[in-house]
């Protein structure tokens, strides 16, 4: 009892955070906040071509929401690994911890990409950054347990660990001068195809919902400067009543490349959009249709949707 009792009131305590990080100031015709830069960490969510491609449907469009988020500011948003590029964010990364998803220990974590910001000036007036996690630290946890290495307890437990950790590099950057940061953490991997195909839709749910956790309570007193922005929430409505966003297949990939190595970390042989092309689709699928790339990161149409909602909450806010 005391245990289900700690953890409503945990929850109750998230979204208690949630409501404020999302709740403070608002903005105006005369202040509202135009960025002059834009910058990104974080993993595969946030990523926008660190190794050339992007885990959605790579076809030329604005395929990621960070991107979206951009072009509704008219700016502009480009991979580090491009000449003046300031999004660090690269596939597979985990918060804090190595080897990465796929198991290679070269991807830059989190904390790293920040650690190379802010070694290259860091933060300067009128930033505005993104920074994501979770998904990465969450199907690393799964590949443990599978593996036999570590226990479905300690995996949720390491999952809002991580969560707490990412809290801290979003304190981190505040302390550098940052004034204008939008966070997300991971959206229910529950909900996906993966998980349904390897029918782990609880334990990943839990894991899910225990690095926001982790994540939210641990930024609670940084209003002033965090605008939380729920991808979990989003999603959630994609999956729940996609039609009412367009969408007419919730549970099926749209793509068709497989991936002979362990690409996105839940396997090798398995669909990695970073390799999909409109060449490599369901025959006859229209891609706007579907919320799944691959079994876990989105279409450009999901991104576009979710890029405009934190548009509007960004207006809204500041």
């Amino acid at each position: 009892m005391a245990a289900n009792w700690m953890r409503r009131t945990a929850l109750v305590a998230a979204c208690a955070s949630a409501a404020l990080l999302a709740a403070c100031g608002s903005s105006t015709t005369e202040s509202a906040f135009t960025p002059e830069r834009l910058v990104a960490f974080g993993d595969a969510y946030n990523d926008v071509g660190q190794k050339g491609t992007r885990y959605s449907v790579n076809d030329g469009s604005v395929n990621n929401w960070t991107l979206q988020v951009a072009s509704r500011y008219g700016r502009t948003l480009a991979a580090s690994s491009a000449a003046g590029g300031r999004s660090y964010a690269v596939g597979n990364a985990r918060v804090a911890a190595k080897p990465d998803a796929a198991g290679v220990a070269a991807t830059p974590t989190v904390t790293e990409q920040i650690d190379a910001f802010l070694a290259a000036g860091g933060v300067a007036t009128n930033d505005l950054i993104f920074i994501n996690g979770g998904p990465s630290d969450v199907i690393a946890g799964m590949a443990a347990v599978t593996s036999g290495s570590l226990s479905t307890t300690d995996m949720v437990a390491a999952s809002r660990k991580a969560g707490q950790d990412l809290a801290t590099q979003v304190r981190r950057l505040v302390t550098a001068g940052a004034k204008n940061i939008v966070v997300t953490g991971t959206y229910d991997l529950g909900k996906t195809p993966w998980a349904k195909t390897i029918n782990r839709e609880s334990l990943l749910s839990d894991a899910s919902s225990r690095f926001n956790e982790g994540l939210l309570v641990s930024i609670v007193d940084l209003g002033a400067n965090v605008l939380y922005v729920d991808s979990a929430y989003y999603v959630n409505l994609y999956v729940g009543t996609p039609a009412n966003y367009g969408f007419n297949n919730a549970t099926t990939p749209v793509c068709t490349s497989l991936d002979t190595a362990n690409g996105i970390g839940i396997g090798a042989g398995q669909v990695n959009s970073a390799l999909c092309t409109p060449s490599t689709l369901l025959t006859g699928a229209n891609q706007d249709s579907y919320v799944f790339a691959d079994s876990v990161y989105l279409t450009p149409n999901a991104h576009r949707q979710f890029g405009n909602y934190a548009y509007d909450r960004l207006r809204a806010r500041w």
